[in-house]
């Protein structure tokens, strides 16, 4: 994973991360060969293909002909899903802006073909699905200098809605299929199942008639509904690429062709296997069309939590324009722009609240129950709710930039991504096919050398069955449904895999260390205690520590802060300020050289604390962080600053022991104070006195041995940590620079998203490797049963069209398993408020980090 996280950082200033979606992908060997097809072109790298999605991402370097991969794709016969959009355009007046028009929305990664109309000013862009966003075509003619709105976009279904229309488009084939093969199961089964049906063909339209009736049936079915397998099994037959298509393509043809020779030309078979098979092509393609209609509908439920997450997007916000309250499009709105929430409505963008006062309900976002009391210069979500009161907000972030877009954007890269485990899988179904078709070549051949009369029509039941009963889908499927389901469900309890490999990373952790500031504790130090040396008065040394102070943005320092303001201190001018990273900082004030920091900033200048040294111990020992400060050169005072624990960190932690995980703390505190957090919360390690750049080799400290592990944390000077760590985990409320050196981001600032993480990461991998075992199992067990292996002893030769039901149930199965993870529950409600299972515990230290 370092690696990858290298290899990213490395390339991210000339390459581009794209998704496109792919249509006609049914199987594993699908997959694999789009995968192969689009690692071999020039330029494009990291190619990641889901099956469940029907989607694929990969890096493309820029300068890269985009048009090379849509080529590619639609040359072996899975193209890309594009769309039309058609844009108006403004201030366009020659064919050189058409031109500029042109060139600007060519350039964009992702555009097919373009074409701009000067006449009726407007362009329309053909686009692949994904890869490029109407509104991205807006900017950029924008920044060209003409500016458009949308007029119309072609083929614009959600992800959800294309396959409940897929769902609908098959079921209404399968019903046709159905009904067109029910005489034909009737006739041909019904004289071996049931007395005297066999007499009463035979007396009426005759067996030679019955079997015209089965051909024109079973032909429509094939040539019908039953076309799709044919029209896409041969032709990657020809390429020497088959697939599942393939299979069936060439089972059900060879009953049909087999059928068809007995019907019309029986001179050429023996007449003690003159039979035909109409029943078992018509009931194969009819049982698969049906598995592949239960497919899309479980499809269509997998990515239900991205259309949640869509539905909290809101699509036009009333914006304040000439003094007047209008309601714009959310495409039209602009970073400055003022917008007008009343109660009850949803927040449209990122901003700040600039009048008004109301309660925000940010459970969407963050799961925390309790609505957020927001007033001017807070800021506010887009997708939350507006509780009570009217807000004035001004927009920060719109578009592409809104926390809500970035959330939907991580859960679909996640839901995207390639699992380490995926490669055996990637392995196998590369021969898969071509496997399976020897092996029904094989059993052909046996059968037709050592098989009992009637040896062909023996033949023919065992090599169809064995193409029919294998199932490359159930093991494409296995592992891209189940990544799919549980990252969206994460998503629902607050917790983002912004990396999907985190999703298997984490399920193998052994230790958990924890920041200690803003992720065991609140993050909100408050001064407890200042302790004068003698000759020192209280108010000027506190106006002197807090005028320092005042120049850093550390918690303790604001704390301090905070306590020279609530005392009256005056505040003085500070010169030549120095913060000395790890130690403290260092000031000059009103005329005074000011040190303020830890013991190890006092004895690296030398001075000696005296009796305020044995005051600092005694305050460490009731677990609060102690500083020192002096001036001109002598110790005047010891100042202890708490923090308190998270009212939910003590019972996180002992769920990840529960969970058979290590929990340490890495703090910049010393020993004294980080044992009494650690004895409160019950962690089992602690590194006390780490310097910020000390936390990645407290890390290999804790890698001894070979464990792996995880790092939590929510500061910038946690970032190197978070990229260090086997799975770095960011709290939400943390910085920016923290969230995008990590590898899973916590939407709430609480330790029990972590117990939430973990949970989700070991069902999600339990739930793949049962899906795994099934596929391969299933496959393993009943080809060469299928093959005829339990004939010679039980005389069980199994039917093509239980092959067929097999086979359709088997990827069901699959689909249906991965969906059990919707049901999954918290291991930590995040709704309950803690305080009904915790006391607020007493201040506790202050960060040292």
């Amino acid at each position: 994973m370092e690696e990858n996280r290298a290899s990213w950082k490395a390339e991210i200033m000339d390459t581009q991360h794209i998704k496109i979606a792919i249509e006609g992908m049914t199987c594993a060997s699908c997959v694999g060969r789009v995968e192969r097809t689009l690692a071999d072109v020039n330029g494009v790298s990291d190619v990641s293909v889901n099956l469940a999605s029907e989607s694929a991402q990969f890096n493309i370097t820029e300068g890269t002909d985009f048009t090379q991969v849509a080529t590619v794709l639609e040359s072996i016969g899975y193209p890309l899903r594009t769309r039309t959009v058609k844009l108006t355009l403004t201030s366009m007046s020659c064919a050189s802006c058409v031109g500029r028009v042109d060139r600007a929305l060519g350039a964009l990664t992702g555009v097919l073909d373009v074409n701009v109309n000067l006449a009726s000013e407007s362009a329309t862009v053909t686009i692949a699905e994904g890869a490029v966003t109407p509104q991205e075509l807006l900017t950029a003619t924008r920044a060209a200098g003409y500016p458009a709105e949308l007029a119309e976009t072609g083929e614009g279904l959600s992800a959800v809605a294309r396959k409940e229309e897929d769902a609908r488009l098959i079921a209404r084939k399968t019903l046709i299929a159905a009904l067109l093969a029910l005489p034909v199961f009737l006739i041909e089964m019904g004289s071996h199942v049931i007395p005297g049906v066999h007499d009463l063909i035979a007396g009426t339209i005759g067996h030679q008639a019955s079997w015209y009736l089965q051909f024109v049936l079973t032909t429509i079915i094939l040539a019908g509904p039953g076309r799709v397998f044919y029209a896409k099994g041969f032709p990657a037959l020809l390429r020497g690429a088959p697939d599942m298509n393939s299979l069936v393509a060439v089972g059900t043809g060879a009953a049909w062709a087999y059928s068809v020779v007995a019907t019309f030309l029986p001179g050429l078979l023996p007449e003690a296997v003159r039979a035909v098979y109409f029943e078992a092509a018509a009931v194969i393609v009819v049982l698969i069309l049906l598995g592949r209609w239960l497919e899309a509908r479980a499809k269509g439920r997998t990515g239900a939590a991205i259309e949640r997450l869509l539905g909290l997007q809101a699509r036009t916000a009333r914006v304040i324009r000439d003094g007047e309250a209008r309601d714009v499009d959310i495409d039209d709105i602009r970073v400055g722009d003022t917008l007008l929430v009343c109660p009850g409505e949803r927040i449209a963008l990122d901003g700040e609240v600039t009048q008004g006062e109301a309660y925000v309900d940010e459970s969407m976002i963050t799961g925390e129950p309790v609505p957020a009391a927001k007033a001017q210069g807070d800021a506010v979500t887009g997708g939350t709710v507006n509780g009570s009161g009217s807000l004035y907000i001004r927009a920060t972030r719109v578009g592409a930039d809104t926390t809500l877009a970035q959330i939907i954007r991580m859960v679909e890269d996640a839901q995207g991504a390639k699992l380490p485990i995926q490669g055996l899988v990637d392995r196998i179904t590369l021969w898969f096919v071509p496997v399976v078709m020897a092996v029904a070549a094989l059993t052909v051949a046996i059968w037709l050398a050592q098989g009992p009369d009637p040896a062909v029509t023996l033949a023919l039941v065992a090599g169809v069955s064995v193409l029919i009963i294998a199932c490359p889908c159930a093991m494409g499927l296995a592992t891209p449904t189940s990544i799919m389901v549980g990252t969206g469900r994460a998503a629902e309890m607050g917790v983002l895999f912004r990396k999907g490999d985190a999703l298997q990373a984490l399920a193998s952790v052994d230790v958990v260390a924890l920041d200690k500031t803003g992720t065991v504790t609140e993050g909100r130090p408050e001064m407890t205690d200042l302790l004068l040396a003698d000759g020192f008065d209280r108010a000027e040394v506190l106006s002197l520590i807090a005028a320092v102070e005042s120049q850093s943005e550390h918690p303790v320092a604001e704390a301090i802060t905070r306590a020279a303001q609530a005392e009256g201190a005056a505040r003085v001018e500070v010169d030549q300020f120095e913060s000395v990273t790890g130690y403290g900082v260092r000031a000059r004030v009103s005329g005074h050289d000011v040190l303020v920091g830890a013991d190890r900033l006092m004895a690296r200048e030398g001075l000696d604390t005296g009796d305020l040294a044995t005051a600092e111990a005694d305050l460490a020992a009731k677990g609060r962080t102690a500083l020192f400060a002096a001036i001109d050169g002598r110790v005047a005072a010891v100042i202890a600053v708490a923090d308190p624990v998270k009212p939910s960190s003590a019972g996180a932690i002992r769920a990840l022991h529960a969970a058979d995980l290590r929990v340490a703390m890495i703090t910049g505190d010393k020993r004294e104070t980080a044992d009494a957090i650690a004895r409160e919360v019950g962690i089992d390690t602690v590194i006390a006195g780490v310097l910020p750049d000390g936390k990645v080799a407290a890390l290999d400290t804790l890698r001894e041995g070979g464990a792996r592990v995880a790092f939590v944390g929510d500061g910038i000077n946690d970032a190197p940590a978070l990229a260090h760590a086997d799975v770095g985990i960011a709290i939400g409320t943390g910085t920016d620079v923290a969230i995008e050196s990590a590898d899973v981001v916590l939407m709430s600032g609480d330790l029990r998203g972590v117990v939430n993480a973990f949970q989700v990461s070991r069902h999600t991998m339990r739930n793949i490797r049962q899906n795994l075992v099934w596929a391969f199992g299933y496959n393993t067990a009943l080809i060469p049963v299928a093959a005829g292996v339990l004939y010679p002893a039980l005389g069980l030769l199994l039917s093509p069209v239980l092959a067929a039901g097999a086979m359709a149930l088997s990827s069901v199965f699959v689909l249906t398993n991965a969906l059990r993870l919707r049901r999954l529950r918290p291991a930590m409600d995040e709704s309950a408020r803690a305080s009904r299972s915790h006391h607020r515990s007493a201040a506790q230290p202050a960060p040292a980090e």
